[in-house]
């Protein structure tokens, strides 16, 4: 039979205390002096009581960490992030500082365990409702809908499984967004950012489900503020919006579907061609959600 979650390490007072130390001292001193740190909307939050649901854009390897460094510390004290069970957690030293600094829970991504894995590190089953029992236990969580980060600086679209826990389980979203992330320290980008980038944060005001609103239809509304506080604090400081990324975005492929065409059209008429497939072996990316296929790379 396979071993229960110990939530309980969730909320355990020794747990907060070396997680508060280890934030305080060490993540977040190193963080804000990487970038220039700059928090927006946290007036928003003071009527906030109880566990919530925090969604933020995620682009960066920064991202936990400034959600978990801007927020007030009685509302970000326990909460608790999900992350790829098959990445942070297969080996013991990458699970420790993940739990460490993040009060991390490994989500199952929708891969076959192996067998004999029987410990909630390891086993789907054991994992599995983890989130909503967490939000139960008073626990709250951050989570990036998007699944993974953005190779482009341009959102994705939200997985619902944030809107699906806000309305199962009666609690109110708190739309984050960050901007200026991508560049500071985009996905592609192997070292830390250099000069000191600056980096907003932007907290907008509690959301809650509509009488009657389905999951599908509160993921959209949610995603909207998020995009409308990234673009309204991107704009009042001069920095990319998602809009241009997205354009960014939409012109680059339109120039690449341009090219292949052009060069599909020159090239000589061929009888028979033989394709030998090409295995990715690239390993997943972590990712974000609530979902076994949405766990977030933190």
């Amino acid at each position: 039979m396979a071993a229960k979650p110990n939530r309980g390490r969730y909320t355990s007072k020794t747990n907060l205390v070396a997680r508060t130390a280890a934030q305080m001292l060490l993540l977040k001193p190193v963080v804000w002096r990487m970038v220039q740190v700059n928090v927006h909307g946290t007036e928003h939050l003071g009527t906030v009581e109880g566990p919530f649901i925090a969604v933020a854009n995620h682009s960066s390897h920064l991202d936990a960490a400034l959600v978990f460094g801007s927020m007030p510390r009685r509302l970000s004290q326990n909460m608790a992030t999900g992350a790829a069970a098959d990445y942070f957690f297969d080996k013991w030293w990458k699970a420790a500082p993940t739990s460490l600094f993040f009060n991390a829970f490994p989500i199952e991504r929708g891969t076959r365990a192996r067998k004999g894995m029987e410990t909630e590190l390891q086993n789907p089953r054991a994992r599995r409702g983890l989130a909503g029992q967490l939000l139960s236990d008073g626990v709250p969580l951050l989570i990036f809908p998007e699944g993974t980060r953005s190779r482009t600086g341009a959102m994705g679209p939200f997985v619902p499984g944030a809107a699906a826990l806000s309305i199962s389980r009666n609690v109110p979203v708190i739309p984050v967004a960050l901007v200026g992330a991508f560049a500071a320290w985009p996905y592609q980008q192997s070292t830390p950012p250099r000069g000191r980038p600056p980096v907003h944060i932007a907290y907008g005001r509690p959301m809650i489900p509509q009488p009657g609103e389905i999951a599908h239809t509160f993921n959209e509304r949610i995603r909207r503020q998020v995009i409308e506080l990234h673009d309204s604090t991107a704009t009042a400081y001069g920095m990319p919006t998602l809009a241009e990324y997205a354009r960014t975005l939409a012109i680059e492929k339109a120039r690449r579907a341009v090219g292949t065409g052009d060069a599909a059209a020159s090239a000589p008429p061929t009888v028979e061609t033989s394709v030998t497939p090409v295995l990715d072996t690239t390993p997943p990316e972590p990712s974000a959600g609530t979902t076994p296929t949405d766990a977030p790379d933190i």
